[in-house]
């Protein structure tokens, strides 16, 4: 479908604001407010909506309220012009296939794709490089509307069984099946609670080592959703009577992961703690002693992989930009440094193969591949299609071969293939994309931030849009727990761009993309910068005409919603519209609800007198007054989000609604709640269509775009 499909006679929009206040729901449905004071180290902290913390379907009263602004909510953005055909438009856009990196298991491939309107990706495999490609596992025949997704799979060493988890309405709460791959029949084993599992298989194949979650009533209520732990499953046997391996007595906030050496002889836990520190400890399999501390104490990131009977261990210990070291896991107190930290690029991750070792750097926010042999001598570039994100890497420590994911803004996924150590790249896998992507533009700028930190940052848009010519603009972002933005393949964005908008992606503090320093610089009591770097990168659009405050819009989901609900809590004339999804919105109360405790090594905890007059002083949800013309504000959540609590963006819909001044015919504030919907992860392909065609429906009246 055409952009001139999509487009109404300017004057339905002139006259929407008067369509809209025919309404019988011009209003937004009423929210009473309830004295509730609590004085937080000598601070009285108001929390009138508190109410709307309670669960929903326990709850008539939440459950009514949430009835009522969804109604209002849907007669506000049914009512929108285009929206029909913007969601038809999205739902071809959104068919363009999506396609994950191959795994490498012995001779056998395993990746997953998601082709045409099938609501979930299917999990493929296919035995050597050339084999014929074969369905394994179809989430889509699970439920008939589309909402149990596949959410992770680990086969064994020769790829003849596969562990993987299912979990329904978006909650991630996986349940672990096993698949013969041959026959495509499941094994008897059923193990609940095995939330993103960490799965280490034995070398025959006998059995697994595997991390889960208590059940019910072994721990105090409330913490079922941590004390998270390593067991053993021998296949054949009850998995109520797994003996636990490794876990107890540790933080209930702590978050193993389990490895196992080829040979079967060394079993390595890698324990998170935050997103700024890990602990790795080793013993040997097959003689169950005391676990060996390899990192211990500290402040550090370390990720470990045993390959080759050796341990290799990329850090940033003394090395904010990571640098790659190895041990004798017999002696893993003594480390010899293979790949230095190089002030150039973030080593991102790595890979061990069969002659040396695959380097992922991040240099300005995009991808740099190198090949270094086993002596560390030697080290070369391996080309990649263009500035772009490496989105996998498929390799076997006995292989040659290296399976490259590969994307950006304007190329969609693709999957190449490197016969190391000298062979070039050649197309594997690939998703065809619409024509002419090629008229698209993508810059990198950089501008300072508040106290003049530069500030790395993407434009992509079509190449009539040039500053001065106030451009319809989106400016998105994350900015925290050391995840790194960088250029991909968005499928809803097409739209924006053909229709002649903006749309920008600051690479803020908080972030990965500049290493652990970077992070920290975003982190804990400082994660005002990151802030302070959003709301520059605003003002210097503004500034380098590019657009105008009236013609800007902001947009982010989880610690991206709590970046933009500061931002328009912090600077409401400078936007005129924005979509927070899924938030962290209450940054005093934050840590009470579902597995919210996990990140008080990335935002503190309103416990600590120190680390309250951080969160109270930004927490967007306290700082909303009265009679302030805020934006036009669509939140969305999902009422199965097990990761952040749905009551953030209902008591923000709450507050907001009672203390704006706008016009609600004009700025109105909007609550979107999904159904059989979490967080985002495995949410099936017609409730994506249905919620982007609302979120750019809602963008495009807000920024005029006709």
């Amino acid at each position: 479908m055409e952009s001139a499909d999509l487009r109404v006679q300017s004057a339905d929009c002139l006259n929407l604001h008067s369509a809209l206040s025919n309404l019988h729901s011009l209003h937004p449905p009423a929210s009473p407010a309830e004295e509730v004071v609590d004085r937080l180290h000598g601070v009285e902290v108001r929390d009138p909506y508190r109410w709307l913390e309670a669960d929903e379907a326990g709850d008539d009263r939440v459950q009514a309220w949430v009835a009522a602004q969804s109604a209002y909510a849907r007669g506000m953005l049914d009512a929108l012009p285009g929206h029909e055909a913007l969601r038809e438009r999205l739902a071809s856009l959104l068919a363009i296939p999506n396609l994950g990196c191959p795994a490498v298991y012995g001779r056998r491939l395993f990746y997953q794709r998601r082709d045409g309107q099938q609501n979930q990706p299917l999990l493929y495999t296919r035995e050597g490089d050339d084999g014929p490609e074969r369905v394994l596992l179809d989430p889509n025949g699970f439920s008939q509307d589309g909402t149990v997704a596949l959410d992770w799979f680990h086969p064994s060493r020769d790829g003849r069984l596969v562990a993987y988890g299912v979990s329904a309405g978006g909650d991630e709460r996986s349940t672990l099946r096993v698949r013969d791959t041959l026959s495509g029949q499941d094994l008897p084993a059923v193990i609940p609670e095995a939330r993103a599992a960490s799965v280490a298989w034995l070398p025959d194949a006998s059995g697994f080592y595997y991390t889960r979650y208590p059940a019910a009533g072994t721990v105090p209520a409330g913490e079922e959703q941590y004390h998270r732990r390593i067991f053993f499953h021998l296949l054949g046997t009850d998995p109520a009577a797994d003996p636990e391996v490794f876990g107890a007595g540790r933080e209930p906030s702590d978050w193993p992961d389990i490895q196992l050496s080829d040979d079967g002889r060394w079993l390595l836990a890698s324990v998170a703690q935050g997103w700024a520190k890990t602990e790795l400890y080793l013993r040997e399999a097959a003689a169950p002693g005391p676990w060996v501390p390899v990192v211990e104490g500290g402040l550090a990131v370390t990720e470990g992989e045993l390959a080759h009977g050796r341990l290799w261990l990329r850090t940033n210990l003394d090395a904010p930009n990571y640098r790659l070291c190895v041990a004798d896991p017999a002696h893993p107190e003594v480390w010899q440094v293979v790949l230095p930290e190089r002030a150039d690029g973030t080593l991102q991750a790595f890979a061990v193969v069969r002659e040396g070792i695959v380097a992922l750097y991040l240099h300005r926010a995009t991808s740099r591949l190198e090949f270094v042999d086993f002596p560390g001598q030697r080290r070369r570039a391996l080309p990649l299609p263009g500035l772009g994100t490496v989105y996998g890497l498929g390799a076997d420590h006995a292989d040659t071969r290296l399976f490259v994911g590969f994307t950006s803004f304007a190329t969609p996924p693709t999957v190449l293939r490197y016969d190391l150590p000298e062979g070039a790249p050649r197309p594997y896998l690939a998703v065809e994309g619409p024509p002419g992507l090629d008229r698209y533009v993508v810059e990198q700028v950089e501008y300072p931030s508040r106290d003049g930190t530069p500030i790395t940052m993407f434009l992509v848009h079509g190449q009539e849009v040039r500053p001065g010519g106030n451009a319809p603009t989106v400016l998105t972002g994350y900015g925290g727990f050391n995840v790194a933005r960088t250029p991909e393949f968005n499928r809803s964005l097409l739209q924006w761009l053909d229709d002649g908008g903006l749309w920008v992606l600051p690479n803020l503090r908080g972030g990965g993309e500049y290493g652990e320093a970077w992070h920290r610089a975003g982190m804990l009591g400082q994660k005002q910068n990151g802030f302070d770097d959003f709301l520059a990168a605003a003002e210097w659009l503004v500034d380098q005409g590019w657009t105008t405050p009236d013609r800007l819009a902001i947009w982010g989901g989880s610690n991206g919603g709590l970046l933009v609900g500061a931002a328009l809590t912090q600077r409401p004339d400078l936007f005129r519209a924005v979509v927070c999804s899924v938030p962290l919105l209450d940054m005093v109360r934050y840590h009470h609800f579902r597995i919210a405790r996990l990140w008080i090594p990335e935002y503190g905890c309103a416990d600590d007198p120190e680390q309250f007059r951080w969160l109270y002083a930004y927490s967007p949800y306290h700082h909303l007054h009265p009679g302030v013309a805020y934006p036009a504000v669509l939140l969305t959540t999902g009422e199965s989000d097990s990761r952040v609590d749905p009551m953030h963006a209902r008591k923000m819909a709450a507050a907001l609604q009672a203390a704006t001044a706008s016009d609600p015919a004009a700025r109105p504030i909007l609550l979107r709640v999904d159904r059989k919907a979490g967080h985002g992860q495995g949410k099936p392909l017609a409730k994506l269509v249905d919620e982007l065609a609302d979120v750019w429906a809602f963008l495009r009246w807000q920024l005029e775009v006709t």
